[in-house]
């Protein structure tokens, strides 16, 4: 060990194994903090989308296994608020529409909820026009996305009334009058949000749970039951409460489950990520490889005096084999210090920005979060590159002693 440290950070007696041996460190500190920084980035912007969604989405989601509805939400309900942890549990119907303001009209997705939704999630944060309101004493009131109010052109000052058809869920169609087959009904616009995601802001709108009903002719059903915890609650105990509950046909789900695709999504774009800048850290041990062979070829005469004090071919290896060890842990540890550092420096001060307007961004610079799951992922791929260096010198040594 101390004659391969010895080798590593003496100088050589060629100015271009120097200079190699240089390259060959720096190439892994470098492909080692780009790993850490570009999966911190990720890690941020998972962060940040996961962030938004959850502002709107429910702490816990229950739906049916089979079918579209649940059956007598109200006794799901009452049930569901006996669970140790449950703050509160509301029904919610949520099916598509066709919406029309003045000579304007596109599909949109209509979702009844309760008057007082609103504390169930941070709705009132994502309120860029008017405020929430669903009912007062003169009308039943609607909170559209930023889309539906863009391509409506409706705000909440307008005193016209957006109108919504729904289809008939029952019955026959009568062709001599088509419009029999809708059932209709009003609604003036109170507010707009715009959560800066399209799967909230494009098509969707809230509207009073009783109007939903009476719109998609429901009686007592929901189309799915959300549920708040109390603060300190255990999600996953509340959750296999729940499922223990109900059974096998509800399904249960967390806001990470509600979102799999989008999660999974940038996990496949973080893991792509990282599977480049690992080949890429893969071609940088070359040249580690190459200062092991050259320094192989220079350490002749002092591999010569090895011999003759002894040592056998075995234990000759052993310490070019431990510089390739050295050489890659020094580059890791300090590629991972530094990493952590420019991480850290982003985070505090926001050095990487984002193009574009800042007023009409969500954040203008780049998110980063570190975790130690991934700095662990990075150390045992910079080890793995590692024990192949070292494969590849006891090899090269081995041929290099028999021809000897």
């Amino acid at each position: 060990m101390k004659i391969a440290w010895r080798y590593l950070v003496s100088k050589k007696g060629h100015q271009a194994v120097n200079i190699i041996s240089i390259v060959a460190v720096c190439g892994v500190v470098v492909a080692t903090a780009a790993l850490i920084c570009v999966l911190s980035v990720f890690n941020g912007f998972r962060g940040l989308i996961m962030g938004k969604l959850a502002m709107l989405d429910p702490q816990v989601a229950i739906t049916a296994a089979m079918g579209k509805t649940i059956n007598d939400a109200d006794s799901v309900i009452d049930a569901i608020s006996a669970i140790p942890g449950v703050e509160r549990a509301v029904p919610v119907i949520e099916d598509q529409a066709l919406a029309i303001y003045a000579q304007m009209q596109m599909p949109v997705r209509l979702k009844g909820v309760p008057d007082d939704y609103n504390t169930m999630n941070d709705m009132d944060s994502v309120i860029v026009d008017g405020t929430w309101k669903l009912r007062d004493e003169v009308s039943r009131y609607a909170v559209a996305g930023a889309g539906p109010a863009v391509r409506l052109m409706v705000r909440p000052e307008f005193l016209g009334m957006v109108r919504l058809y729904a289809p008939q869920r029952q019955g026959r169609v009568n062709i001599a009058n088509p419009m029999g087959a809708f059932r209709q009904d009003s609604v003036f616009v109170s507010g707009i949000f715009q959560l800066q995601q399209n799967s909230y802001d494009a098509d969707l709108i809230y509207i009073p749970l009783d109007m939903a009903r009476d719109l998609f002719d429901y009686d007592s059903e929901a189309t799915q039951v959300e549920v708040k915890l109390q603060a300190g609650a255990d999600e996953q105990q509340v959750m296999r409460h729940i499922t223990q509950l109900l059974g096998n046909s509800y399904q249960v789900k967390n806001r990470l489950m509600q979102q799999r695709e989008a999660y999974r999504l940038v996990n496949i774009e973080k893991w792509m990520a990282f599977l480049l800048l690992a080949f890429i850290l893969v071609i940088a041990t070359f040249n580690v490889i190459s200062t092991l062979s050259l320094l192989i070829i220079e350490k002749d005469e002092s591999i010569a005096t090895l011999r003759a004090l002894g040592a056998n071919d075995s234990q000759i290896s052993r310490i070019f084999v431990l510089q390739g060890w050295l050489i890659t842990l020094a580059g890791a540890v300090t590629g991972i210090v530094i990493g952590l550092v420019l991480c850290l420096c982003q985070q505090q001060f926001g050095l990487l920005r984002l193009s574009g307007d800042p007023a009409n961004m969500i954040i203008s610079a780049y998110p980063v979060e570190v975790q130690w799951s991934d700095v662990l992922v990075t150390l045992a791929l910079v080890a793995a590159v590692g024990l192949l260096t070292s494969m590849v010198t006891a090899l090269i040594m081995r041929r290099r002693l028999t021809s000897n």
